[in-house]
């Protein structure tokens, strides 16, 4: 059974939910109501399988200990889209 719900927020939030619904041809309600089923989905998402050739790497790479990777991450990025 569906029952009418009245939610008050931001218009700018509102403008950009209903863009990206016609966008992704979904109704706003049925957005909504998909984001509060995972919200309050009672089965805990279940556990990612690491695969053997990930599990072979786990160690493989070992960073010094004062590397500032926000730093480095920073700038890779700055030189890759320069």
């Amino acid at each position: 059974m569906n029952t009418k719900l009245t939610l008050t927020m931001e218009q700018t939030v509102i403008d950009k939910a209903k863009k990206y619904a016609s966008d992704t041809e979904r109704s706003l309600s049925d957005l909504v109501e998909n984001y509060f089923k995972a919200l309050t989905r009672e089965s805990a998402p279940a556990e990612i399988e690491i695969t053997p050739l990930v599990r072979s790497l786990q160690g493989a790479f070992h960073a010094p200990e004062d590397m500032d990777y926000q730093k480095e991450l920073a700038d890779r990025l700055t030189n890759k889209y320069r």
